[in-house]
């Protein structure tokens, strides 16, 4: 059964080639940029200097428990399970994480809570978190992918579905596990998937918790299991399992166990350039190359002088980014806009860029945004191959009746177009803030060289209060 050949697999010794092992650090370095960028974001939004705005982070440190693990950016060290709710829903606050194209799922932000709390937890070496994050971002790829979109179609959030087992797996190979416990982590994990995805109408801030929802049921189905209760080895096979339950479409259950230890998803794993679903970058793309081609700028010839915009949309994609029952055009929240195609769009063409203060509360009623977004029309046109690894094409029509094309392949960020080294550190340093980001950089690229993990856990304590490092 699937789950006990990926509980042999992950509670196994792994040679993990040193490709893999740079692309599971480049991600690590990117998802705690991200969470120190979500933490900032609450601060700044709720005015005020302490790291607490964050519901979960407050939630988190009321919850307490025993001095474990430390939640990211807090001198505050509470119990494993209650870390990772905090630290996974901070990475996944601004949506700036990173994506895995084929599952549809924000792979480090359920693996790096898990890794992080629970190799805190038991003074794990850095190299054994790093294996344990390795196995992670296989399951939690591979458990998405098997049901292309298939949690999506039904309605749920394909991240948590796959990430209560991803942080099972975590987590029960840093605890000790043998195969047969982690099995039974796997089956309790199961239980626990979920994640609706209504928040797409409501602005809800469901979707940043979704990941800590899943780092915690992870962690707590390891130490279930290690307690003696069990879980159905059946949990990805059926009957009833995961898939029967939660998935629509074709599954192809052989995959999640296929050619484990020598095809790694892991290093198809990419990196976001924007803080918006990773759905409309395509198209984000296609229209800044349009921009680029023509001088378009704005400010000069520019926004005021588009009569259309129109834009060639994967049909997977349309249900997230382009779903008419919202207002699309003049979003009702922050989250609202990062999921809507045209105003991500018409933002771009406004401003020239997107940052983490395109989505900001005071930036979504601008009526020149919500202008231009009205002029972006989709057209839904099947290309093959994952929806957020599609390629973008967009035709920009100017109020004189003259059409400037732009396209790209596919989006930048991904395994096949990734981010320089440069660009991801100096995507870091915009979400860290602060004069210890470098620190914080060498502390990761070394993490395979720490006896713990307490010196980075230290660093980022420091980084989120603003005191001086030790």
């Amino acid at each position: 059964m699937i789950a006990e050949e990926l509980a042999e697999w992950g509670t196994s010794p792994v040679e993990v080639p040193d490709g893999v092992r740079a692309a599971a650090l480049r991600y690590l370095l990117d998802g705690v940029g991200t969470a120190l960028g979500g933490l900032r974001t609450g601060m700044v939004a709720a005015e005020c200097d302490e790291p607490s705005p964050i519901p979960a982070v407050a939630v988190a440190r009321a919850l307490g428990g025993p001095p474990e693990a430390t939640i990211i950016g807090s001198r505050d060290r509470v119990g494993a399970p209650a870390a990772a709710l905090a630290n996974g829903t901070l990475v996944h606050t601004l949506d700036f994480d990173d994506t895995h194209a084929s599952g549809l799922v924000h792979a480090t932000t359920v693996v790096l809570p898990a890794a992080f709390a629970v190799g805190e937890q038991v003074g794990a070496t850095g190299r054994a978190v790093l294996d344990a994050a390795v196995v992670g971002y296989e399951t939690v790829c591979r458990v998405a992918a098997a049901a292309p979109h298939g949690f999506h179609a039904r309605g749920l959030h394909a991240t948590m579905v796959a990430g209560v087992f991803s942080s099972a797996i975590v987590a029960a190979r840093l605890l000790g596990h043998d195969a047969a416990r982690t099995v039974d982590a796997l089956g309790i994990a199961g239980s626990q998937a979920g994640g609706l995805l209504a928040f797409l109408h409501s602005g809800a801030s469901t979707k940043q918790l979704h990941p800590g929802f899943a780092a915690h049921a992870g962690i707590l189905a390891a130490r279930l299991a290690a307690a003696g209760a069990s879980g159905p080895a059946n949990v990805f096979d059926g009957p009833h399992g995961v898939y029967d339950a939660l998935a629509a479409g074709t599954v192809d259950l052989a995959s999640v166990t296929a050619d484990l230890g020598t095809r790694w998803e892991t290093t198809r794993i990419g990196i976001k350039p924007y803080p918006a679903c990773q759905l409309s970058h395509a198209a984000i793309d296609a229209v800044g190359d349009a921009m680029r081609r023509s001088g378009f700028r704005p400010g000069g010839f520019g926004p005021g002088d588009v009569a259309a915009i129109d834009v060639d949309v994967h049909p997977d994609s349309v249900p997230t980014v382009c779903d008419t029952r919202r207002d699309l055009a003049r979003p009702a929240s922050p989250y609202a806009a990062k999921f809507s195609l045209p105003w991500s769009v018409a933002a771009a063409v406004v401003d020239g860029d997107l940052t983490t203060a395109t989505y900001e509360p005071d930036s979504l009623g601008r009526p020149e945004v919500e202008r231009v977004a009205r002029l972006v029309r989709w057209h839904v046109t099947p290309t093959g191959g994952a929806a957020a690894d599609a390629p973008g094409t967009a035709r920009i029509t100017l109020t004189d009746g003259s059409t400037i094309t732009g396209s790209v392949p596919r989006s930048t960020g991904g395994p096949d177009n990734p981010l320089t080294d440069e660009q991801l550190v100096a995507k870091f340093h915009g979400n860290a803030g602060g004069d210890d980001s470098t620190h914080l950089v060498d502390l990761l690229h070394r993490l395979e060289e720490l006896d713990t993990i307490e010196p980075l856990m230290a660093a980022l304590a420091a980084a989120g209060t603003g005191r001086d490092r030790p």
